[in-house]
């Protein structure tokens, strides 16, 4: 297959920054995460957990949504909570750019 065969709906290039963060939360989960701030996904942070190879685009109001981590990094509850405290820190406001 050539690459014209593909029908892009999108192919953007952009400058990014990542913070790659491990940390051990008081009950005692290791997250190794890298977090991506882009001008993509109006300000949320695309973050990463490097062990699981799993991947979510989050913001604040996806903090405050019941389950939303527990679903997207298959956490248990209480692991997902101490996420959420470092996570609410670290992820910011929304900023709508369009």
């Amino acid at each position: 297959m050539q690459l014209n065969e593909y029908d892009f709906l999108s192919d953007t290039t952009e400058e990014t920054s990542t913070r790659f963060v491990t940390f051990i939360t008081p009950g005692l989960q290791r997250f190794d995460l890298a977090i991506t701030s882009t001008s993509r996904f109006y300000g949320k942070k695309l973050i990463t957990d490097l062990q699981a190879g799993r991947t979510a685009i989050v913001g604040p109001d996806d903090l405050d949504e019941p389950g939303y981590l527990e679903a997207t990094f298959r956490l248990h509850e209480e692991d997902a909570d101490e996420l959420k405290q470092f996570l609410t820190l670290v992820v910011g406001v929304v900023n709508f750019t369009d």
